[in-house]
């Protein structure tokens, strides 16, 4: 069913008098388990470590588990993971680190060579973040990221007695405080009541066939049920990000974390910074040295204040024009004739402007054909074309709620930016919540959360109030990517396993390139973009799933 829309209408960290944090689901490990963790994480109590003396493929696997585990990444390895790696002991492999650490400074700091930072890299596990601090975390292209996800994971288990949700360290006052946890305490409980009756309902609805099993079964009607509810989660929500990158994206990433107006930014940058000097610590010497990261970290910072002080005045007092929830608000009228051309132009001789010529005289059925033979027979949606696709270009302004522009944003070779969350552009209500009668629930968080956010935004003139925003509110963000990555954009975020919320988004970006744009060639290159109405979207893929563990036993 389509969702119901409903539209409603910096001091550093070691300056500000510090509350605890509440908890996050710390594990508590033996003795004997201490010992076991030790040669393979940077440390075993903190929320931030990095991954060592593990063979890269246990790294990854390690990664893809966490994501749809409720576990922590160390409790996983303990369960999951050890019997597959060799013991080493407490030895820390180190066979030619003194000299090469030598070699790289030479190279990194006195020549200043930033290449040679792109061959190291580490892997980082980043526990218990609020989904704020995430995108931070995913926003460089030059990283790979996985995160903790609301579909497979449901937030009703209380650790220690608390939600699951952040409280930042700048709520010092004491009524503030007491006003934020008891909104956060009751859209967690809100979630928590209403999953079971949504599981129900959606069994009568989609009742199961005899063809499925029932841990089949079971997954694709809590995973529909989960992304029903994931809207009432606050963007404090806590997640575990497992990231890998080279030694230079690290760096970039750090310096942008440490210039953030938000503590807990910059306070995981600290941590981070520790664990990953374990490891690679030749490519991060710059981050805070006082005439290299300090200086770089002050610029950005004040080119971010700068910014939102002019924007402030310039844009005063100007109303929000309405907009539907994807535009396609720029592209090049002739993107289609210049991939036809550059497809040409690796087989002939012609120089580039008059191959461009020869596509602007073809109809558009010889187009097509052009580019038919262009991308071959996919097979599937990873089989995609050349680089002739990247000489066309769309700019997509989307108005999507939280969680859709959360699973968005991770597309990482494109041009992306967003605006500060707020409970300004409405917020979306899943059709099911009324047909289980929670719409009076989910319309008092939604309430609440508003409230929340205002007095947030009046006592702290920063990015704090979006630590009170429910995931069913709308944020506004562009996308701006060629044809070669909106294919993969289009193809992926369509597939029926999807979300309703993105597979929206992604239809209509599709059909915005074939009739808006004009470009209906590239538009039917994009083959494996689904646009069928799905009712239980992960029953498929859980099959699939399922044949392949049936396979290997």
């Amino acid at each position: 069913m389509a969702p119901a829309l409903i539209v409603d209408g910096r001091a550093s960290a070691r300056q500000l008098y510090r509350v605890p944090q509440l908890p996050f689901s710390q594990d508590v490990f033996t003795t004997e388990e201490r010992e076991t963790l030790t040669p393979y994480f940077g440390n075993v109590e903190n929320q931030v470590f990095v991954l060592t003396n593990l063979p890269e493929v246990v790294k990854g696997a390690l990664f893809a588990r966490y994501s749809r585990s409720a576990k922590s990444l160390r409790r996983l390895f303990l369960d999951e993971f050890l019997g597959q790696v060799q013991t080493v002991g407490s030895v820390k492999i180190a066979i030619g680190l003194e000299r090469a650490e030598r070699l790289y400074d030479k190279v990194f700091s006195e020549y200043g060579d930033d290449s040679v930072a792109q061959l190291g890299g580490a892997h980082v596990a980043c526990e218990g973040v609020s989904n704020v601090l995430t995108k931070v975390l995913e926003r460089g292209r030059l990283m790979a990221y996985l995160e903790q996800s609301t579909r497979y994971v449901p937030y009703t288990d209380r650790p220690n007695g608390h939600w699951k949700y952040v409280t930042p360290a700048e709520i010092t006052k004491e009524v503030l405080r007491h006003e934020y946890t008891t909104c956060l305490n009751r859209a967690f409980e809100t979630y928590s009541r209403w999953l079971a009756p949504l599981q129900n309902h959606f069994r009568r609805l989609h009742p199961n066939s005899e063809k499925d099993t029932e841990g089949v079964y079971k997954a694709a009607i809590r995973a529909k049920s989960l992304d029903a509810l994931r809207g009432l989660l606050p963007a404090a929500t806590r997640s575990n990000v497992g990231i890998y990158g080279s030694g230079q994206a690290y760096e970039a990433l750090l310096l942008n974390m440490r210039a953030h107006q938000l503590v807990e930014t910059r306070d995981l940058a600290d941590q981070m910074l520790l664990e990953l000097r374990k490891v690679i610590p030749a490519f991060l010497t710059r981050v805070d040295r006082e005439e290299r990261g300090v200086r770089w970290t002050r610029y950005i910072a004040n080119r971010h204040t700068d910014t939102a002080a002019i924007a402030a005045k310039v844009l005063d007092d100007t109303d929000i024009e309405p907009r539907p929830e994807v535009t396609l608000t720029d592209f090049d009228p002739e993107g289609e004739i210049k991939v036809v051309a550059a497809a040409l132009y690796p087989t002939s001789h012609l120089p580039q402007d008059q191959l461009v010529s020869i596509a602007r005289a073809m109809s558009v059925e010889e187009r097509i054909r052009v580019l038919r033979a262009y991308i071959g027979d996919r097979g599937n949606r990873r089989h995609r074309p050349g680089r002739a696709f990247e000489q066309s270009a769309y700019n997509f302004d989307v108005l999507s709620d939280y969680g859709a522009f959360r699973d968005l944003q991770r597309r990482r070779m494109l041009s992306i930016d967003w605006q500060r969350l707020t409970t300004s552009h409405g917020y979306i209500q899943p059709a099911a919540i009324d047909d289980v009668g929670a719409t009076t629930d989910w319309q008092r968080v939604m309430h609440e959360s508003a409230e929340l956010h205002a007095r947030l935004t009046a006592e702290h003139a920063s990015l704090l109030s979006q630590y009170a925003v429910s995931m069913a509110y709308r944020i506004r963000f562009y996308m701006t990517m060629n044809a070669r990555e909106a294919m993969h954009v289009i193809e992926l975020r369509t597939t029926p396993q999807g979300h309703p919320a993105y597979r929206r988004v992604c239809q209509t970006m599709h059909r915005l390139i074939a009739d808006q744009a004009g470009h209906k060639a590239i538009a039917e290159a994009m083959v494996f973009t689904n646009h069928s109405k799905v009712e239980l979207e992960r029953l498929a893929a859980e099959r699939a799933t399922e044949r392949k563990r049936q396979k290997i036993g």
